[in-house]
C-alpha cells in the first residue's frame, strides 16, 4: 500500500497534512500520534470512508478514490467501538455479516462457527451481546471484519478500553493474522502495543509525519541510554531541565504528568557532573535512574510531550458488502 501527500482538511483545520506511506505486504504497520494528529482521519481515506483532499493512495494498485468498490474488496476496518446487534447473540450477528457478504445460509453458519473457535467465543455463541465483556466484544467485531479473510487489515485502536490480559490477548490474535498472510495497519493509543507488534512506525503530530522507522531504530535515535532525573520540586523541572542540557549537550525533555525530566545519555561518565551542578544550584532530586531509551522517550524527544490517552472519535467496521 502506498499514499503520497495524503491531505484532509475540516474548516480552517488541516487535519491531515501530506503524508506520505509505503507499507510492505505483510507487515503490521504502527501510526502513533497524540489525540488529533490524525490518525483516524488517515484511516478513513485510506479505506475509501472520506474522500482525500488531494494527494492519492494505492492499495494493490487499485487508486482509493478511482477504484473504491475494488479496494473494499479487499480491507476490512474495525474502529475503535463495535458495531455489532446488541440485542442478537455472537452467532446471530456473524452469520447476518456473513449473509450480507454473499455467503450462503449453510456457508455463513459454517464460517460463524470457525470464527467463534479462532477468537476463544464458541462457549458463549449463543449469548446476547449484551452480557459480553469489553474484550470479548472487541474479539467479536475483529471477527466480524474477518468473514471474508482480507488481504490488508485496518484496526483503530483495536485495545482500547481492554484490560492487559484482554490486550495481550488481542496482540496474539493481531500476530496471528499476519502469520497467515494479511497486511495489518494499526492505530494505538498504547505506546507498548505499537512496540510489541509494529514492524515500521510513523509517529504524526498535527496531520505531519515526524519519524517513521522501525521501532528499534526509533529508539536508538534518542540515544543508547535515558537518565531520569525527578526533581523534589515540581517548579524545578525546567531548571533541571536547562542544566541537563547544557551538561549532557543533548535536548532534554520534560514529563509535567510524570514530574520528570528525560535526557539521552551520550556518556555515562557525565552523570556526575550533572549532579554535582544540580545541588550547587540548589536543584535537589529524589529519584535519578538510567534506563534503555523506550518508545515514550521518543515520542517524549519527537512530540515534547508525553502519549495522551486516546482519540475519542470512533468509527465502525466497514467492509464491502455487495454479494
Amino acid at each position: 500500500m502506498q499514499a503520497h501527500q495524503l491531505t484532509k482538511t475540516f474548516g480552517d483545520h488541516r487535519a491531515v497534512d501530506g503524508l506520505d506511506l509505503d507499507i510492505r505486504a505483510g507487515s503490521i504497520y504502527g501510526l502513533l500520534g497524540p489525540n488529533g494528529s490524525g490518525k483516524t482521519t488517515t484511516v478513513r481515506m485510506l479505506a475509501t470512508l472520506s474522500a482525500p483532499d488531494s494527494g492519492s493512495a494505492r492499495i494493490f494498485g487499485h487508486d482509493v478514490v478511482a477504484d473504491a468498490h475494488l479496494v473494499r474488496q479487499l480491507i476490512a476496518v474495525t474502529g475503535q467501538y463495535a458495531s455489532v446487534d446488541e440485542r442478537l447473540s455472537a452467532t446471530e450477528n456473524l452469520v447476518i455479516f456473513a449473509r450480507l457478504l454473499g455467503l450462503t445460509r449453510a456457508a455463513a453458519r459454517r464460517r460463524a462457527a470457525e470464527l467463534l473457535e479462532e477468537f476463544d467465543l464458541t462457549e458463549a455463541a449463543g449469548r446476547a451481546l449484551s452480557t459480553f465483556s469489553g474484550g470479548m466484544r472487541r474479539r467479536l467485531d475483529l471477527a466480524a471484519s474477518l468473514i471474508v479473510r482480507p488481504p490488508l487489515i485496518f484496526l483503530d485502536e483495536p485495545t482500547t478500553g481492554l484490560d492487559p490480559r484482554n490486550r495481550t490477548r488481542m496482540w496474539a490474535i493481531i500476530r496471528r493474522l499476519v502469520e497467515q498472510g494479511s497486511t495489518v495497519l494499526l492505530t494505538t493509543q498504547y505506546l507498548e502495543e505499537a512496540d510489541q507488534l509494529a514492524d515500521r512506525i510513523m509517529v504524526i503530530e498535527q496531520g505531519r509525519a515526524i519519524a517513521d522507522d522501525t521501532p528499534d531504530q526509533l529508539k536508538a535515535s534518542v540515544g543508547r541510554s535515558v537518565l531520569i532525573l525527578r526533581p523534589q520540586d515540581r517548579a524545578a523541572l525546567d531548571g533541571v531541565r536547562q542544566r541537563a542540557e547544557a551538561l549532557l549537550g543533548t535536548r532534554a525533555t520534560i514529563s509535567p504528568e510524570a514530574g520528570r525530566v528525560s535526557v539521552p545519555l551520550a556518556d555515562p561518565g557525565t552523570v556526575t557532573d550533572l549532579l554535582n551542578d544540580l545541588r550547587r544550584n540548589g536543584l535537589r532530586l529524589s529519584e535519578l535512574s538510567v534506563q534503555k531509551p523506550t518508545l515514550d522517550e521518543v515520542f517524549l524527544t519527537l512530540t515534547g510531550h508525553a502519549a495522551e490517552p486516546h482519540d475519542r472519535t470512533a468509527h465502525t467496521t466497514t467492509q464491502d458488502s455487495t454479494p
